[in-house]
């Protein structure tokens, strides 16, 4: 056991009770080691309003990715209707453009109707189709399948489309499949004489 140790004059009671219980003296709190009610409020207030700017964030995250879920879920199916609506095209494309026969202008006229309602139902989800004849090659819209000589045409304008390109709302479902003229390099009546 230990003995009671003399009050010090600037003790209180309290402050003897735990030093004895601690073994050591207590060290007191100042009004000047306390932080500033203030400051804390002001931390407390800054920590809120970023954790609702964070969570307001994540709301507009996530109500962007419902919007685009919604927008472009139909992608890959019409990646595959468009090899449909292709193909109605290459069948209009082979059938004779005069023809006598009532059986097969029904047939055309069935086909074209078809083709109608297909590209209806393509614009209905967004789905546009790419007009790049005349215009300048786009690398982001078209890919050039081969260059063709034509002096009437300035270098890279697209002259000939084999695929149409498509696109979904404002992304590219398929790229236009395109020839490009080379340019207007030759000129008409100028035929090397020295041979």
């Amino acid at each position: 056991m230990t003995e009671p140790q003399p009050k010090r004059p600037d003790e209180t009671e309290a402050e003897i009770e735990a030093e004895e219980n601690e073994g050591g003296p207590v060290e007191s709190i100042t009004p000047s080691d306390q932080p500033d009610p203030a400051a804390q409020i002001a931390n407390l207030k800054d920590q809120v309003l970023r954790a609702l700017a964070e969570l307001e964030n994540t709301r507009r995250r996530a109500q962007k990715e419902r919007e685009d879920t919604a927008k472009y879920a139909v992608a890959n199916f019409a990646k595959e209707m468009l090899n449909v609506a292709d193909n109605f095209r290459r069948a209009l494309d082979a059938t004779p453009k005069d023809t006598d026969d009532v059986a097969l202008k029904n047939l055309i006229t069935g086909i074209e109707a078809t083709e109608r309602q297909m590209q209806s139902a393509l614009d209905r989800s967004g789905i546009k189709k790419i007009e790049p004849l005349g215009q300048p090659f786009d690398p982001n819209f078209h890919r050039v399948m081969m260059e063709v000589d034509d002096p009437e045409q300035k270098a890279g304008t697209v002259v000939q489309v084999l695929q149409t390109g498509y696109m979904i709302h404002d992304r590219l479902l398929r790229e236009a499949l395109v020839a490009v003229a080379k340019g207007g390099s030759t000129t008409k009546g100028n035929v090397d004489q020295s041979a």
